[in-house]
């Protein structure tokens, strides 16, 4: 199991700490908000993380291969739900503007995941080198690599939050929030036009 994890571990460490949706998701609320605010949304998207790689892992793969629709639809809806969290830092003014954009709740970390196509690619991947290609799933194998890869991707998201926090802890004045939010908002625009390209 020790030479599982530490390949397991070395297999995601450039899918895990590259930009991505997630990733920078969690750099725009922790430079919005900072890490306290994460928290939430946070959880939301790591026990959501949990239980997609688990299922996958345990054999429901096969609906992806038998409706390629479905991706499909899964990249265009999380296309459009960062699209809509976008929108709503790039309608936000200052620190003192009635439009703020709000903080991200537990939901909305767990439905980024749902709606996040390079995770079902990244476990579909992980999974293809990790566990044995014949014979039925190993529940524990599939519980270890579904925990050490969200505990991955956490310490992964929770390295972008902090940067994000303490790269823009200048522009939390009301001076500064204006650019800030729109900063944010293109960024998280662009990964929604990422994932609609992909």
């Amino acid at each position: 199991m020790i030479e599982i994890t530490v390949a397991l571990l070395l297999f995601l460490l450039p899918l895990a700490y590259s930009p991505g949706p997630g990733n920078l998701f969690f750099a725009a609320i922790g430079g919005r908000f900072g890490l306290r605010a994460s928290v939430p949304a946070t959880t939301g998207y790591h026990l959501a993380t949990l239980i997609v790689t688990a299922t996958v892992g345990l054999g429901f793969s096969g609906l992806a291969r038998l409706s390629p629709m479905l991706f499909d639809l899964v990249r265009y809806g999380g296309a459009a739900y960062v699209f809509w969290l976008a929108w709503g830092f790039l309608r936000a003014g200052g620190t003192t503007d009635s439009v703020a954009p709000r903080e991200a709740s537990f939901l909305d970390g767990a439905i980024l995941l749902l709606l996040n196509p390079k995770a079902y690619v990244i476990i579909a991947l992980m999974f293809t080198q990790f566990l044995p290609v014949t014979g039925d799933s190993d529940p524990a194998l599939v519980g270890l690599i579904s925990v050490v890869f969200t505990l991955n991707n956490l310490m992964a998201f929770t390295i972008w939050t902090l940067a994000g926090d303490l790269l823009t802890r200048r522009f939390r004045s009301a001076s500064g929030a204006r650019p800030m939010n729109l900063g944010f908002g293109a960024m998280l625009a662009t990964v929604a036009v990422w994932m609609l390209l992909r």
